[in-house]
């Protein structure tokens, strides 16, 4: 397996593979309780949304794959029934890296045509690339626009929404429950991380938030990507910056103002509370900024 490599590349791989695992020993998974069937995890990666009915139990998104253990047990305290089919809202590592394990275990995988097509090829994000998956851990199924998936219990819609975070949001929605999982269409009480190389846009943000605000009413329980869960009303707060950060920043582009002149804190002023440790004000102006101007 390692012939040909020097000692030290052999104990720098050995060593990374251990840190990856070893980064997520202290996280713990946290069960909110939303309806009696529906409910959101919590844990590191993107937020888990989970359905137990009388003969279904699928999951949206599961996290990163050292957790997949973890994830299972916590399921384990809600059913006895094993993980049937799993919902990937986008095709990023946080909310797919489970995929191999729960697709390995017989689970269906279904997403986005778009998901597919990234997770089966390598993916270069501004100069670092993410490999393909696994076949296990891709979609075996897969839609274009929209989606009804129907359990005993209730319908679930999965509503393809353009260029948003990426090329292949999806938002997947519980009418009769009222509730909906958003993906990383929605980052509640933080700066939205729009990966502009996957085909994501701010435009496409704002659309995303603007087909979900439709759906949902001041009762609605929102499962956001990242943060806390949420309701109406932050959800609106969140287009409320969105559209914001819009305007002001295609007034300096119509201006000719270019990035590096334009100044940060006046384009997030009022927002600043967004900030946190992987999108902070500078980014999102910068990534606003070029969204725009391409």
């Amino acid at each position: 397996m390692f012939r040909g490599l020097s000692v030290l590349t052999i104990m720098f791989c050995l060593f990374g593979l251990c840190f990856a695992q070893s980064r997520f020993d202290d996280v713990t998974i946290k069960i909110h309780k939303l309806t009696d069937r529906i409910s959101m995890l919590e844990g590191a990666g993107g937020n888990i949304g989970l359905y137990t009915g009388d003969s279904e139990t699928f999951i949206i998104d599961n996290q990163y794959a050292p957790l997949s253990d973890k994830i299972k047990e916590a399921i384990s305290t809600l059913t006895t029934q094993p993980v049937t089919r799993l919902f990937n809202t986008h095709w990023h590592g946080d909310h797919t890296g489970g995929n191999q394990t729960f697709g390995s275990e017989g689970a269906q995988i279904i997403a986005h045509e778009n998901v597919y097509l990234r997770m089966s090829t390598d993916q270069n994000r501004g100069g670092k690339v993410t490999p393909a998956s696994p076949k296990e851990a891709l979609p075996d199924m897969t839609f274009e626009d929209r989606m009804h998936f129907y359990v005993l219990e209730e319908p679930v819609l999965f509503i393809h929404v353009h260029n948003a975070h990426t090329d292949g949001d999806a938002l997947a929605w519980f009418p009769e429950s009222n509730v909906m999982h958003m993906g990383d269409v929605f980052f509640n009480g933080r700066y939205p991380y729009i990966d502009l190389n996957s085909g994501g846009s701010l435009d496409g943000m704002i659309r995303a938030v603007e087909v979900a605000n439709l759906l949902t009413d001041d009762k609605t329980q929102i499962i956001p990507g990242h943060g806390p869960l949420a309701n109406k009303k932050e959800l609106l707060a969140y287009h409320k910056f969105l559209t914001t950060l819009k305007e002001r920043l295609l007034s300096q582009i119509n201006d000719g103002i270019a990035l590096d002149d334009i100044n940060v804190a006046k384009m997030v002023s009022g927002f600043e509370d967004l900030n946190w440790n992987f999108i902070n004000a500078k980014k999102i102006v910068s990534i606003g900024y070029e969204s725009l101007k391409n």
